[in-house]
């Protein structure tokens, strides 16, 4: 086999459509600086524009001179990796293998969405606004979900492209209450975001695996995360007649406002 056949492009097509699709905090986050990475350590500014002050206008005066914009400077840097390194018979049979090439594939961006998801997550736990913990309400899980969209309400964060992200537990709790099942689109497709399984009390609501007894309500604004497929090549071990196949995947997560994020700990 010869390794200069190798087509990087091809196999990380295939590891980045199969790692976005296994994505549930990585889908939710905003990926404005995604292009921005080119190796371990990079950093990206991200400047916060501070609120521009409203004025009432009074007929025939003058009106204030105008106020200079200003903002804070946030770093989002990139400080997690993660790599996969396998190795096979040869490279040029599982190019023309579409079948194979595509499990390896998806069995690496699997294994990588495992290890970006419980990074996302610790940033989201670290940087979240606002952190509550308590016992499911009399009124059960929708009355969480509800007491959630009223806190977030009085925050003043936007409505628009809020997300619930529940453990499995709690959506079968959900899926128990007939304010749910028979609530506003609850179960109505044409109300679902794309990847949702449900709509509730305003939320988009999503389910992770990597969730145990926390609710995590967010807007994709508060929470930023770029990730890239920075190398992915093949190589001849240098201990056997195989050919191995590595790739390295960089991103970094930021919570850029925190009052966008709500974490409910049930105890």
């Amino acid at each position: 086999m010869a390794i200069t056949s190798f087509i990087p492009s091809v196999w990380s097509a295939r590891l980045t459509e199969n790692l976005h699709k296994s994505l549930v905090f990585g889908s939710l986050c905003n990926r404005n600086y995604e292009g921005d990475i080119a190796q371990f350590g990079d950093t990206v500014h991200i400047n916060n524009l501070a609120d521009i002050t409203v004025k009432p206008y009074t007929p025939n005066t003058d009106i204030a001179e105008p106020e200079q914009l200003t903002g804070s400077d946030t770093t989002l840097t990139i400080d997690h990796g993660a790599y996969y390194n396998f190795y096979l018979n040869d490279v040029d049979a599982a190019q023309a293998n579409s079948e194979l090439m595509d499990a390896a594939m998806r069995n690496a961006a699997y294994k990588l969405a495992e290890d970006t998801e419980s990074y996302i997550l610790s940033v989201i736990r670290e940087g979240a606004g606002t952190k509550k913990s308590g016992a499911i309400p009399e009124g059960g899980v929708y009355e969480l979900l509800v007491n959630i969209k009223t806190a977030l309400d009085e925050k003043n964060v936007p409505r628009a492209g809020r997300v619930l992200v529940v453990p499995a537990s709690i959506e079968g709790e959900l899926l128990l209450d007939n304010r749910f099942i028979t609530g506003n689109g609850a179960f109505s497709e044409a109300h679902l975001a794309d990847g949702s399984v449900a709509r509730a009390a305003g939320f988009d609501i999503y389910i992770s695996n990597d969730l145990n007894n926390e609710l995590v309500a967010m807007t994709p604004d508060g929470v930023t995360f770029a990730n890239q497929i920075t190398h992915i090549e093949a190589y001849r071990r240098e201990k056997g007649f195989d050919d191995g196949v590595k790739g390295l995947s960089l991103c970094g997560a930021k919570v850029v406002m925190p009052s966008c994020v709500y974490i409910h700990t049930i105890a």
